[in-house]
């Protein structure tokens, strides 16, 4: 099924794996490589211009790979079957995806949130990927890392909340026009996949995993086998520059890329440094 223009020959594809229907697009031919979307995000082509989504560069990606991308579960169109959804989870997720539609380890990258899932990719399956590419996704496992508080506030009103406030992250991207697009993008494709009003669901199983620490800390970085690169640019409110320098370090076959004058988001320049790493790997 033909979902954007740019990609004439990219398909909607679903696979039962860990328990749940996994929905995914395909696109591309050449080494697999499974790429993850960041948090507030999914696959949908609604997400095309957004600069935290890899909608955009889904093209340029395709010519080199043959990508597989999934909704996380419990987004998009990925249904969660109910409890807690861990990064953990997420992992397994990702893993039996990749057996289920029959993934010689390949290569795995993602951004923000989905960064940390393949992270956590590479420590609890070891072996099962080729290489890993983490965009922005390494601040979780600093345990001093300003972004636990970030999130709580944002997600739910306060430094302190223990839950996700559905009407407190609504007034809070609301405080900019640029916020309140991606916000009002963000319910407009929850609903679309899962129904009306299951943007406050998704809040509400994302704020978990997002407002404590994931269980690893950078010293288990240390456990991933595969080559790793660490991706950031020099203005992220997120991921600062030092705590990459520490990730980076307590890899075992790591490497750093750090990008000028940019921020929280995925550019052409970002790209094409994940491409050409995963590249040497393929």
């Amino acid at each position: 099924m033909t979902v954007t223009a740019e990609l004439p020959q990219a398909e909607r594809r679903s696979v039962h794996a860990n328990g749940i229907d996994i929905h995914y697009l395909e696109a591309g031919e050449g080494e697999p490589l499974v790429l993850l979307h960041g948090g507030v995000v999914s696959t949908n082509p609604i997400w095309t211009g957004v600069p935290i989504a890899y909608a955009s560069h889904m093209a340029t990606l395709a010519a080199r790979f043959r990508v597989i991308a999934p909704d996380t579960r419990g987004a998009g169109k990925t249904v969660h079957s109910g409890g807690t959804v861990t990064f953990d989870l997420l992992a397994d997720d990702v893993a039996a995806l990749t057996d289920a539609i029959g993934l010689d380890r390949p290569l795995v990258a993602g951004f923000s949130e989905g960064g940390i899932t393949a992270t956590v990719v590479g420590i609890r399956h070891p072996g099962s990927v080729r290489a890993i590419a983490n965009h922005a996704g390494y601040d979780a496992f600093d345990a001093q890392a300003p972004t636990i508080a970030m999130m709580r506030q944002t997600l739910g009103g306060s430094p302190d909340a223990t839950e996700a406030d559905p009407d407190a992250a609504a007034r809070f991207f609301s405080q900019s026009t640029e916020m309140q697009g991606v916000f009002e993008l963000m319910k407009a494709d929850e609903d679309s996949g899962q129904g009306e009003g299951h943007w406050r669901e998704y809040l509400r199983l994302a704020f978990p995993r997002l407002t404590q620490p994931p269980g690893y800390t950078v010293d288990d970085l240390g456990a991933i086998t595969a080559p790793t690169l660490i991706i950031v640019g020099d203005r992220d409110e997120f991921c600062s520059v030092e705590e990459g320098v520490r990730a980076y370090r307590a890899l075992a076959e790591g490497e750093l890329a750090v990008v000028p004058r940019t921020g929280h988001i995925i550019t052409p320049a970002l790209v094409e440094l994940m491409v050409e790493f995963l590249q040497r790997w393929s």
